[in-house]
């Protein structure tokens, strides 16, 4: 019985150096991206690596380089949170395509309690990861103190609310206010008077922000006329309920987010109100698993999720390597059926 044939073995560095001519710290230079190497012998290099089918091996370079090619992705929350709420979703989608496309792995760590931020710090501190994108962060929340500990490179999602200003990296954000002034305005420009809004949970500062611009725009509206969410549809519901015990002839309701508002609706539909005649309604993000699923179709306003997690990831990937600065994307009011 003949032995079956053995794999051939896989062409080392020194086998690359050999067929290029050149040494090994060369080879490993050109394959680790150092650019500090002649044109004409990375070239060499680089056509030896074709020939032989050269594949790095990433575990030895990520000793050497110290290079995991791994991100984490912390989100705190707690997973049934997390894979309820498709702003998650998209926001995961648009991270996992930029970090794709660099050959990066995506971590993903959730958080529920003290132990899971103790569990996180260890990971990142262990040198798991090459860096961290962390979002839905809560304004007692200690992750932030504890990520700078593990002296990992960060990027936030939201802007971050802690006024010592010890925490510094840079975070990708909406114009959370300006795009609850615009939602406001839209909803004075129909006539409407008696403008009621729904916040998100004000332990965020996106709801912090949404709130002021409902602020901004009606300074004179009474705590009345607010009543407090969570950004889930049950919180749209209990604080829908509240408003209309208050506020009997409310004629409009801005709503933090999208679910929210589906949230509200519902209990507009249960009480006979109709929507918009009797009762107008915008909500945030549009997120078209919930805007245009619900009746009637959700008047919103849109944040760009998904670009979102890819400017979060390539800030993350350029950094050493560019200055970054924090970026706020701009929204845009989406007209619909509900207002």
């Amino acid at each position: 019985m003949t032995e079956p044939p053995s794999a051939a073995p896989r062409p080392t560095l020194e086998a690359v150096a050999a067929r290029a001519g050149v040494s090994r710290a060369t080879v490993s230079r050109v394959v680790n991206g150092d650019t500090g190497v002649r044109e004409v012998l990375a070239e060499k290099v680089r056509r030896a690596v074709d020939e032989l089918g050269y594949v790095p091996n990433r575990a030895a370079r990520s000793l050497v380089t110290r290079r995991h090619d791994a991100v984490a992705v912390v989100i705190a929350e707690p997973e049934t949170r997390v894979f309820a709420d498709p702003f998650f979703a998209l926001q995961l989608r648009g991270i996992s395509k930029e970090l794709t496309s660099h050959d990066v792995q995506l971590v993903l760590l959730l958080t529920e309690g003290r132990d899971d931020h103790e569990r996180v710090g260890r990971y990142l501190a262990g040198g798991h990861v090459d860096g961290a994108l962390v979002f839905s962060l809560h304004l007692d929340d200690p992750l932030p103190g504890i990520i700078q500990g593990a002296g990992v490179p960060t990027v936030f999602g939201g802007r971050p609310g802690w006024p010592d200003g010890t925490v510094t990296s840079p975070y990708v954000d909406c114009d959370n206010r300006g795009g609850a002034r615009d939602a406001v305005r839209h909803l004075l420009s129909l006539g409407r008077t008696r403008v009621a809004h729904i916040t998100g949970a004000l332990d965020q500062t996106s709801a912090v922000d949404r709130l002021d611009g409902f602020r901004d725009v009606l300074p004179e509206a009474g705590e009345r006329f607010v009543a407090q969410g969570d950004f889930t549809p049950a919180g749209g519901e209990r604080a829908m309920r509240e408003l209309l015990d208050r506020v009997p002839d409310l004629d409009a309701v801005f709503a933090a987010n999208d679910l929210t508002a589906s949230g509200a609706l519902r209990v507009l539909r249960e009480r006979g109100r109709r929507v918009p005649e009797d009762v107008a309604v915008v909500g945030f993000d549009d997120m078209l698993a919930v805007a245009e699923q619900v009746d009637p179709p959700l008047t919103t306003v849109r944040q760009d999720i998904e670009e979102m997690g890819r400017l979060m990831a390539r800030m993350l990937l350029a950094r050493g390597e560019l200055p970054t600065e924090s970026v706020v994307l701009p929204t845009e009011l989406v007209r619909r059926a509900s207002a």
